[in-house]
């Protein structure tokens, strides 16, 4: 079973009246319906992907309201669903992760901003920036900038992120301009509660179809010539009319302060981090209430001009709070202050740094030096005595343990199908030589860190077979790409399979065929098993193998000549699979499709199955796998090929021998790897596998009483 989200789509039934209590990135969902969007579509992805799989799964509810929902095959693809806006009046949204996401869709986004759109347009991005990102470290506002397309990036309280959805789509119909709504990982998981009010159908739906299309009107069409007049519309019309919106409704908010000769200019999503630190200044109060006037830009772009020039004239000094680089908001502030010859100083990267997460730490190091220079005092002594003191704190713990603290790099889940591979690949290196791999994003990815340590470069989803194509004609031995089946229906049948045959290409490719787009939250694909399938593995207790070969008829239908598949648990075969993939004398494309079903969804389908099994009194047998102390010598090999968590060491038994033993700790999922490993590197023999048996039957009660008095007996006095 996948992750339900059943409570989570009973809350987007709520109506007016009714308070709403939840997730950030949930209220957004809710407000989608309450504006009366028309379609929504998008491509999964941390921190946004409840968007989508919430509406996938409350797809009745979505049909009683008219609203279409569909989950895209990347995130260009979810772009060029806006285009259903250009011509009808009809709201739409589309949601992917930040900036990767946003380079995907690039294209289509140009070609939608140049038009304009009539219905309003929603982009929810997910901003994943900073320490806990996933992604390349870079801001959706150049996109903005160059596009022409309003940036929302709205005050992490549910109210206000609601009232900033609702108020997107009509800035959008307002102005024509396509509007980006920003999500930092904390705004979409930032808990709260607004009141609601009643969901509204669209106008137009899936249950109020229109009966024409729209006429022909050469001006809608992203095409010369006339995209030299919708640039010119941009700059004449609608920047000009998004900024009489922006002013007219307040969307972003100015909050007064006693020290009215000073001020601060923020990027709404920072306003918590920003209020947290202004409060260890002692420059807030506990309601959030700051000493010093804030202007909260729930809006980064366009900026209202004369909003600006009104809040900076007369001011000693403006920090302007902007994560990231460049700084665009600070330059843009800057040139349109020096326009007006307004000479008010002001700050911005020259107290807080270029690059980073701006944290309450990181802010408070630079709040500080902006209240040392216009508001020296006890507060500022006291913001300076916190910060030494945190760094006291860390230096105190660094000396306390006399070295660094080892690296914890994540690594694949317990049993996951994806490491026995890895662990083949290692064996193979070692009998071949070592090759050049082409790493891709997804959990494969894991196979950077230790024990592997293999990839040469991550290019973008779904782009290792594209990324070695100058690499191939370069080496002596054929290089390796690794793509998941996530990165391979979102990109790599195209840019990397068809390239690679259209070019004749000798090249290697493994194909990891887990069943889900497992990194992104385990979300369906077209080569998903049905649920007949998933019924059938469970009855058996076993994974799900080769039952669904889209990926394998559209490799051949493509021309692949050779192909094979094989199961990602059989270590020996795998290997000896792409020993015979680097030798072989065909000279082309090869394709391994390493098959194994994503351990923890797998997990999620079983564990509910066997708990009902054990409640009802049915034999249930779990397999556990484990280490023979007496043989395991402590050369601890089985470590080095594996890396699975729960196969670490323990302190020898015997009181003659210093090396730590192997043991498999509890949370083995019974995978079968160690035995696998020892057997294809030909390691010790001290791996057992061993099946725990749940309301066994009469006679295997037993057979086990009878064993164990023959161990008795046979045991020593």
């Amino acid at each position: 079973m996948e992750v339900s989200f059943s409570q989570e789509i009973k809350s987007l039934r709520l109506g007016a009246g009714d308070t709403f209590h939840g997730e950030g990135i949930l209220a957004i969902t809710k407000a989608l319906l309450q504006s009366g969007v028309a379609y929504v579509g998008g491509y999964q992805g941390a921190p946004v992907s409840h968007l989508l799989d919430v509406m996938v799964q409350a797809k009745p509810y979505m049909d009683e309201l008219g609203v279409h929902v569909e989950a895209c095959a990347n995130e260009a693809s979810a772009a060029a669903m806006l285009g259903a806006s250009i011509n009808y009046p009809l709201r739409g949204a589309v949601t992917w992760k930040s900036i990767v996401g946003t380079n995907v869709a690039s294209d289509a986004l140009s070609n939608l901003s140049s038009p304009g759109v009539k219905g309003g347009a929603l982009i929810v991005v997910g901003e994943d920036y900073g320490e806990g990102a996933s992604v390349i470290q870079e801001r959706t506002q150049a996109y903005a900038l160059k596009s022409s397309m309003c940036l929302l990036d709205p005050r992490p309280d549910l109210g206000v992120m609601v009232r900033m959805v609702e108020e997107g789509f009509r800035l959008s119909e307002t102005s024509n301009m396509p509007c980006i709504l920003e999500l930092r990982i904390r705004a979409c998981h930032v808990r709260g509660s607004f009141e609601t009010k009643d969901n509204q159908p669209p106008l137009i739906s899936t249950r109020k179809l229109m009966e024409n299309p729209a006429g022909f009107d050469y001006m809608k069409l992203a095409h010369p010539p006339v995209t030299f007049r919708h640039e010119k519309l941009k700059g004449e019309e609608r920047i000009p009319a998004a900024r009489k919106y922006i002013a007219e409704n307040k969307l972003n908010e100015l909050m007064p302060g006693r020290h009215s000769d000073l001020g601060i200019v923020v990027q709404g999503g920072l306003y918590n981090s920003l209020i947290r630190s202004l409060q260890q200044l002692g420059l807030a109060n506990a309601f959030g209430e700051s000493d010093v006037p804030l202007l909260v830009l729930n809006v980064t772009y366009p900026l209202v001009p004369e909003q600006v020039a009104d809040f900076c004239v007369g001011k000693r000094g403006v920090l302007v709070v902007e994560e990231g680089q460049p700084e665009y908001i600070e330059q843009d502030i800057a040139t349109l202050l020096r326009r007006r010859d307004i000479q008010t100083p002001l700050h911005g990267k020259d107290l807080l740094p270029a690059a980073g997460e701006y944290s309450v730490e990181v802010l408070s190091q630079g709040l500080a030096n902006f209240a040392s220079a216009y508001l020296p005092g006890p507060a500022t002594e006291s913001a300076k005595q916190w910060l030494a003191g945190n760094r006291e704190r860390r230096e105190a713990v660094a000396a306390a343990l006399n070295k660094p603290l080892p690296n914890r790099p994540p690594t694949f889940c317990i049993g996951c199908p994806e490491r026995p591979v890895f662990s083949a690949l290692k064996l193979t290196q070692q009998e071949l030589g070592p090759v050049h791999v082409a790493a891709d994003i997804g959990c494969h990815a894991f196979g950077t860190f230790e024990p592997f340590s293999m990839g040469n470069s991550i290019l973008g989803y779904g782009m290792s077979l594209a990324s070695r194509a100058g690499v191939s004609p370069m080496m002596q031995r054929r290089t390796l790409s690794i793509m998941g089946d996530g990165g391979f229906w979102h990109n790599g049948l195209l840019t990397g399979v068809q390239s690679a045959l259209f070019n004749k290409d000798d090249a290697v490719l493994l194909i990891f065929k887990n069943g889900y787009s497992s990194a992104t939250g385990t979300q369906e694909l077209i080569s998903t098993p049905g649920s007949a399938a998933k019924e059938m593995a469970e009855e058996k207790m076993q994974s799900l193998t080769h039952t669904n070969t889209t990926i394998e008829s559209t490799l051949q239908g493509l021309g692949v000549q050779w192909l094979r598949t094989v199961h990602t648990y059989k270590v020996d075969q795998m290997r000896k699979t792409l020993k015979e993939a680097f030798t072989s004398d065909f000279n082309g494309l090869k394709v391994i499709v390493a098959e194994g079903e994503c351990q923890l969804e797998r997990q999620r389908r079983v564990k509910p199955w066997i708990a009902n099994l054990l409640k009802t009194g049915k034999r249930v047998v779990r397999v556990k796998y484990g280490v023979d102390e007496d043989v395991c010598n402590g050369d601890h090999a089985c470590i080095r090929l594996s890396g699975c968590p729960t196969l670490t060491i323990k302190d020898n038994p015997d009181p003659l021998k210093v090396d730590p033993v192997a043991v498999v700790i509890d949370g083995c999922v019974g995978c079968g790897l160690c035995g696998e490993n020892a057997h294809a590197a030909t390691l010790c023999p001290s791996f057992y596998r061993a099946e725990v048996i749940q309301n066994p039957k009469w006679h295997e009660r037993l057979l086990a009483s009878l064993r164990g008095a023959m161990v008795r007996v046979l045991q020593p006095a």
